[in-house]
């Protein structure tokens, strides 16, 4: 099969395509045909030598595909040969074919494109499993999300409004400020140019967020802690300004926060399964309906891989990148 090698580590150029084996179907596994495979910044972290696949999974880049099934392992029964699914993997999507446990594998909803399919797993797992799992954002609750127009911002903004959140988001410029506007954010920070710990307070009457979902770090984590209300909860998924900062702590103990985070990749199958299980009931309803729709800022075919990695790596974009193949 074709697949997306990587002999060393480094800048995207490092990346070849390669004829490789095609991974064998274990039990509890389905074997996807790919039509299309999501670009995302852990694959960007493994590319760089810093984010290992985890025991037994493929090396091969890529947490999330479309397409169709093309044989199933033993013991598995909901999917049949040629359904069409996306899934969350734990790595292989740059290839035409990839392993999946069985609980990972999602239909495609009516609506939408293989294309469109392949942008969901990865960012949708993310965050559910962190905004809605782990810090228990509720209905009428204001929350903060950082990069609101990446693909974990977008996937966010759309969630968090759809369930009935006030929603802020940061961005970088004002046509990103805009589209975060127009996914259902009440307001969006244009952060080279506001302060929004200052923002987010003088939107909320001082009350401030009361879930924060952060990729950045850095001076954020302090800021954060800043501008969460009373019992507020802050996840961090990445640390793009970096993890080691000195912060005052004082405020965690006065206002009751809950500072979290997680990575999804080294979590069980059982667990990925669970989130699968609550996307299908409350999440992709929403997406048959057309009220929450992926965000596709640019397509690839397979063998332009390092053009995709380096206008995902500029940060100019609104939304995912797609490999097709």
């Amino acid at each position: 099969m074709r697949a997306i090698d990587l002999p060393e580590y480094g800048g995207p150029e490092v990346m070849q395509l390669a004829d490789l084996p095609r991974p064998e179907v274990a039990p509890g596994e389905v074997l996807v045909e790919v039509a299309a495979a999501g670009v995302n910044r852990p694959d960007i972290v493994q590319r760089n030598g810093h984010y290992p696949p985890p025991p037994g999974a493929s090396p091969i880049l890529g947490l999330e595909v479309s397409g169709r099934v093309a044989a199933v392992g033993e013991g598995v029964e909901r999917w049949q040969v040629g359904d069409k699914i996306c899934a969350l993997t734990n790595g292989g999507g740059y290839a035409d074919f990839v392993a999946v446990p069985e609980g990972q594998c999602l239909p495609i909803p009516g609506s939408l494109s293989m294309v469109e399919a392949a942008t969901l797993p990865e960012t949708f797992f993310t965050v559910w499993a962190n905004v809605f799992d782990r810090a228990r954002l509720k209905s009428g609750e204001i929350f903060l999300v950082h990069g609101g127009s990446s693909g974990i911002g977008t996937t966010a903004i759309q969630l968090a409004h759809q369930l009935g959140a006030r929603v802020f988001a940061t961005a970088g410029s004002a046509e990103k400020c805009v589209a975060c506007v127009q996914l259902g954010a009440e307001q969006a920070i244009n952060y080279r140019e506001e302060d929004f710990v200052q923002a987010v307070k003088e939107a909320t009457s001082g009350h401030g967020a009361d879930v924060i979902l952060d990729m950045v770090g850095g001076s954020y984590i302090d800021r954060n802690i800043q501008v969460a209300a009373n019992d507020g909860r802050i996840v961090n998924i990445a640390y793009l300004q970096g993890a080691r900062v000195e912060v005052n702590m004082l405020p965690v103990m006065l206002k009751r926060l809950s500072l979290t985070g997680s990575t999804l990749r080294p979590r069980s199958t059982q667990v990925k399964a669970s989130i699968a299980h609550s996307l299908e009931s409350q999440v992709w309803p929403l997406i048959e309906t057309g009220k929450i729709h992926p965000q596709i800022a640019a397509r690839f075919p397979l063998e332009e891989v390092a053009e995709a990695h380096r206008l995902l790596e500029s940060g100019k974009i609104v939304g995912k990148i797609v490999l097709t193949l």
